[in-house]
């Protein structure tokens, strides 16, 4: 596995070397291949655009799902150059609006937790590092690939700039260390997941879908009493993206259960509507349905237990 893994590094390293303008032709070349020839999940794709926009005609519709497509090959080629990119590159490329509220919430000692969705090139955000107030750590919540050498791989991409990476299965842990530690910190969750069938807790109007939502990050902020923000991506142009920050709350128990997962993903929405060729159409998102999770799951006690066989979580 070593071996594999240092191929694989080499010729990733490689590759970030070159210009900017070379990975956009092979981004290109990318398109051709995985939409004109593959069709990589074009099925995906097409049928969660159609359900998604209703109201569009397929003319409309067909030029989301090209945009998509070529901006998923500029997404690869854009993180295969993070592996190299300078920070002053970085810093050029990916800027934050409203940092200086973020850095003040931070330096009055409160945590921060940002959520963020599968939308613009998120692997870029890693760089926020490099805009927070000295002593203040950055991280993400990651669930871990399976491949080892691509994981260690995407590890060592996502910390380059300073960032901590945590497993989801540790995030309550490692926040709790933090605390202990009295390391303030800003933790992005990537909340628009689908979640396992034992975790679905609540559902919302998403996109015009039925949608079961992850609601842990909510709990977490509950449990640490941080401030939560939304991190709404715009892309300025090819390789270029603004970061605006927008405060949901400081005082989470303020709002009603779930209110804060409803507001972030009515913000989600509204980013998506703006420009919706850059999400992650690929994503099975609506995979799991609410009829389904009736016929085959309960809920006891605030958990969901399967109503027949544990095979069905």
């Amino acid at each position: 596995m070593k071996i594999v893994y240092y191929l694989v590094l080499a010729v990733w390293y490689l590759l970030s070397l070159l210009p900017f303008w070379v990975h956009y032709l092979l981004s290109d070349l990318l398109y051709l291949i995985l939409y004109r020839m593959i069709g990589y999940r074009k099925k995906v794709v097409r049928q969660n655009l159609a359900t998604s926009f209703p109201e569009k005609s397929e003319a409309e519709l067909r030029k989301i799902e090209r945009g998509f497509y070529h901006f998923f090959g500029d997404y690869i080629a854009e993180s295969v150059k993070l592996m190299t990119i300078s920070q002053k590159n970085l810093r050029k490329r990916m800027v934050f609006k409203g940092i200086e509220h973020v850095n003040e919430v931070l330096g009055s000692g409160q945590s921060i937790t940002l959520y963020m969705g599968h939308y613009c090139n998120w692997e870029f955000v890693t760089s926020l590092q490099l805009w927070l107030i000295p002593g203040a750590q950055c991280g993400q919540i990651y669930h871990p690939i399976e491949n080892e050498s691509f994981d260690r791989l995407f590890l060592r991409l996502r910390q380059r700039q300073g960032s901590v990476s945590i497993p989801m299965q540790e995030t309550l842990r490692r926040l709790l260390k933090f605390r202990s530690e009295k390391r303030v910190n800003l933790i992005g969750f990537l909340s628009d997941q689908k979640p396992h069938w034992v975790n679905i807790h609540h559902w919302v109007d998403f996109l015009h879908h039925d949608t079961p939502v992850l609601t842990g990050t909510e709990r977490i902020v509950n449990k640490l009493d941080n401030a939560a923000f939304y991190l709404d991506m715009h892309r300025v142009r090819r390789g270029y993206y603004v970061g605006e920050f927008k405060l949901i709350t400081r005082n989470s128990k303020e709002m009603k259960e779930f209110e804060l997962t409803d507001t972030y993903f009515s913000m989600l929405e509204a980013s998506i509507r703006r420009a919706p060729e850059y999400w992650l159409w690929s994503h099975n998102r609506w995979a799991r349905t609410r009829e389904e999770f009736n016929k085959r799951f309960e809920v006891v006690n605030g958990k969901v237990i399967a109503k027949d066989h544990p095979d069905n979580c």
